[in-house]
């Protein structure tokens, strides 16, 4: 009889170990993924909304405004001075510009 208690006991263990791994999983999931994901999900919508004459800054810290939209190839023609155009791909793109005064 004390040997299946035992048993019994070491059973609840597992279980409370499993469930507290499964509680650090949930809240690391509600505090770390959760929020990256949305993030980044605002980051593609900004990305997939970008639009001609649109000033735009690159990751690579270059400031310019958006001539021309490839969809296919995925990429944006940008002015970054009178008549000096880049292409860079739309994944590049950071964020929106503010005007420079």
């Amino acid at each position: 009889m004390v040997l299946t208690l035992l048993q019994a006991g070491a059973g609840g263990g597992n279980m409370s170990f499993l469930l507290m791994m499964v509680l650090i999983f949930a809240i690391m999931w509600f505090f770390m993924i959760r929020p990256q994901q949305k993030k980044q999900k605002e980051i593609q919508n900004f990305r997939n909304s970008i639009q001609r004459g649109e000033q735009i800054v690159t990751a690579g810290g270059i400031y310019g405004v958006v001539k021309d939209i490839d969809e296919a190839a995925n990429t944006l023609k940008v002015e970054i001075a009178n008549g000096v155009c880049i292409k860079v791909d739309r994944n590049s793109v950071f964020a929106t510009a503010q005007p420079v005064q």
